[in-house]
C-alpha cells in the first residue's frame, strides 16, 4: 500500500483517503471509522472472519487488502454483490482460509486480484467469472501461488500480463495458450514435466517453471522478448538442444538459470552459455559485467 495514515500524520488529505490498519489484531471493525472518501483500506494481518458491511459503501476505494486474516469462502461472499465498490482496482485476498475462487465479476476495472497463499483446489471458480471475458477486460495480474491446484483452465484470459501459479499441484503447464498478453509468468515449485502450450506467448518476458520434473526445454522457439529464463532444480541432462530450443530469444535473453540440473555439472557449462547468449549478463548467481 502507499502511504500509512499515522496519528502523527497531519495531512488531512491522506488521512481521509488512505486507512492503514495493519497488524492491529482486529476482530472486527466496529471501532473503527471508516470514511466515505477512503481510496485505500489495509487490513493485513487481523483477525478478520467477516467483512464489515460499511466497506461496500467506500466507493472511492481503489485497492483493498484483507491479507493475513481468518477470512473463509462465506466470509467473503458478500464481496459479489457490493457494487458500489465496484471500482475497485486492487483486491487482495491473500493467506486466508479460502477454498475456492470468490466471484469478482462485478470488478469491472481490477487490475491486481491476489489469492494466494489459501487452500484452493481448482480454478473452476475464477472460470466461470472469465466465462464473459469482458467483465474483467482490465486484470493485469493474477496471483494464485501456494495453493492446492492442479490444472490451468483460464478460459482464455487474454489481459493477464502477470501470473503466478507457484507452489501448486500441477502437473501441466497446458492451459494458457489464449493468454497472450502474459508477460511475466512464474509456475516454479510444482510437478511439471514438459514444457508446452508457451508458443502463443509471444509477449513473454519472464519465464520460471524452476523446481519441476522438467528433462528438455521446449516450446519457448517464438518467444523473441524473453528475458529471464529459470530453469533451476529441474531434470535437465544437456545442454546440446539449447541452442535452437532458445534461438529466437538468444539476442534478448539476460538472465538464465540452470544450476542443479544435471547439465550444470559439465566442466563448460557456464562458457557453452556464454556463447550461446552473448548478451547474458547473469548464469545462475554468476553475474558478468
Amino acid at each position: 500500500m502507499a502511504s500509512e495514515t499515522r496519528p502523527d500524520n497531519h495531512d488531512p488529505d491522506a488521512e481521509s483517503t488512505v486507512l492503514d490498519l495493519t497488524s492491529c489484531q482486529l476482530h472486527d471493525l466496529d471501532s473503527v471509522e471508516l470514511p466515505p472518501s477512503l481510496t485505500e483500506l489495509d487490513l493485513t494481518a487481523n483477525r478478520l472472519t467477516a467483512l464489515d458491511p460499511r466497506i461496500s459503501q467506500l466507493s472511492n476505494l481503489k485497492k483493498l487488502s484483507l491479507r493475513q486474516n481468518l477470512l473463509n469462502d462465506e466470509g467473503v461472499l458478500p464481496l459479489s454483490s457490493w457494487t458500489s465498490i465496484s471500482a475497485l482496482q486492487e483486491l487482495v485476498l491473500r493467506d486466508n482460509q479460502l477454498k475456492k475462487i470468490p466471484d469478482v465479476s462485478i470488478f469491472k476495472v481490477l487490475l491486481v486480484f491476489d489469492v494466494s497463499f489459501n487452500e484452493i483446489s481448482s480454478l473452476n471458480g475464477l472460470s466461470r467469472v472469465m466465462e464473459n471475458l469482458e467483465t474483467l477486460s482490465t486484470l493485469q495480474e493474477l496471483w494464485l501461488g501456494r495453493n492446492r491446484i492442479r490444472a490451468i483452465n483460464l478460459c482464455g484470459l487474454k489481459c493477464i500480463k502477470k501470473l503466478s501459479l507457484q507452489s501448486n499441484r500441477l502437473t501441466s503447464m497446458s492451459g494458457l495458450e489464449e493468454c497472450v498478453a502474459l508477460e511475466e509468468l512464474y509456475l516454479s515449485h510444482n510437478g511439471i514435466e514438459k514444457m508446452e502450450g508457451l508458443s502463443t506467448l509471444v509477449n513473454l518476458r519472464v519465464l520460471d517453471v524452476s523446481s519441476n520434473k522438467i528433462k528438455e526445454i521446449n516450446d519457448i522457439k517464438n518467444l523473441t522478448k524473453l528475458e529471464d529464463l529459470w530453469l533451476n532444480d529441474n531434470q535437465i541432462t544437456s545442454l546440446d538442444s539449447i541452442a535452437e530450443a532458445v534461438a529466437s530469444s538468444r539476442e534478448n535473453l539476460t538472465t538464465i538459470y540452470l544450476e542443479r540440473n544435471p547439465c550444470a555439472s559439465s566442466p563448460d557449462y557456464i562458457s557453452t552459455l556464454r556463447q550461446i547468449f552473448p548478451k547474458i549478463q547473469q548464469i545462475d548467481s554468476e553475474i558478468f559485467g
